[in-house]
């Protein structure tokens, strides 16, 4: 069967509580596999015009519980600072049989499972999901059907890849690495495009050569079936200039250790907001 199939079968409404970019990029790959949008209520207190957009298609803007009626899965996508006091406004919209997906950095299943009730899934997507090409980790509390971790995995593999996992304590370090680390790719353009203007190119042409080598060589490893050290090792000729850029970036302070501390602090951090 597939995600369209699953997410078309859905027997009840789907809630979408946040509709920021990661929400609003959730609820656009359902409509684009052809969820019905009259199955689909959002709740959003400041709905951008793109969301507004989509209730003139059918969507529902911010009904009362009542209006809904069954909720076969309600999906959470606020910020996590958000939920200890928008949380129990939702429990209304959660029943018995209610499947809850959480998207929030940091708050654990328990703690889901306690301010709404429901069986819950907790994922972590990351932003390439606004272009369909993001990667999920996701883990099922025990009481999750067959069934529901079906419908979860067709909602959140609408923008992009799903990996799931057994164990919930390794969602802080999912966090840290893929959930945080498209903000490490973007500072190395930035960055990359700064030294470049150090070395004496002007800042727009270092911006666009810097721009167009990290999006290439992220679509060259999406597409290549080769490791990521291959690849680094097919451009590196002995005695070369790469070779000497990355005599500087694998030293004893170069990206290794800076990555691993800062994956570390993201790490402590995601654990932070789970208190």
């Amino acid at each position: 069967m597939t995600d369209a199939q699953v997410l078309t079968q859905v027997e009840g409404a789907i809630v979408l509580a946040g509709a920021g970019k990661m929400g609003g990029a959730m609820l656009s790959g359902w409509l684009a596999q052809g969820l019905d949008a009259s199955k689909v209520a959002v709740l959003e207190p400041f709905p951008s015009a793109e969301i507004e957009a989509l209730a003139a298609r059918g969507v529902r803007l911010n009904p009362a519980p009542q209006q809904v009626g069954a909720v076969a899965t309600l999906v959470i996508a606020l910020k996590p600072q958000m939920f200890r006091e928008a949380g129990p406004q939702l429990r209304p919209f959660v029943g018995s049989s209610t499947l809850v997906v959480s998207i929030m950095a940091g708050i654990t299943i328990a703690a889901i499972g306690e301010v709404c009730g429901g069986s819950v899934v907790r994922a972590m997507p990351n932003t390439p999901a606004a272009i369909g090409r993001g990667i999920t980790a996701a883990v099922a509390a025990g009481k999750v059907s067959a069934a529901q971790r079906a419908v979860a995995d067709a909602l959140l593999r609408a923008t992009g890849a799903v990996e799931w996992i057994g164990d919930e304590t390794l969602m802080d370090a999912v966090t840290a690495v893929s959930g945080s680390g498209p903000a490490y790719v973007f500072l190395l353009a930035e960055e990359l495009a700064r030294a470049g203007v150090e070395a004496g190119l002007p800042a727009d042409l270092a911006a666009k050569l810097a721009r167009a080598t990290v999006a290439g060589s992220g679509e060259l490893l999406h597409r290549s079936e080769l490791a990521s050290a291959t690849l680094r090792h097919n451009v590196t000729s002995p005695g070369g200039t790469t070779a000497a850029a990355l005599e500087v970036l694998m030293g004893p302070d170069g990206m290794q250790p800076l990555l691993t501390r800062a994956v570390a602090a993201a790490t402590r951090r995601s654990r932070e907001l789970a208190k």
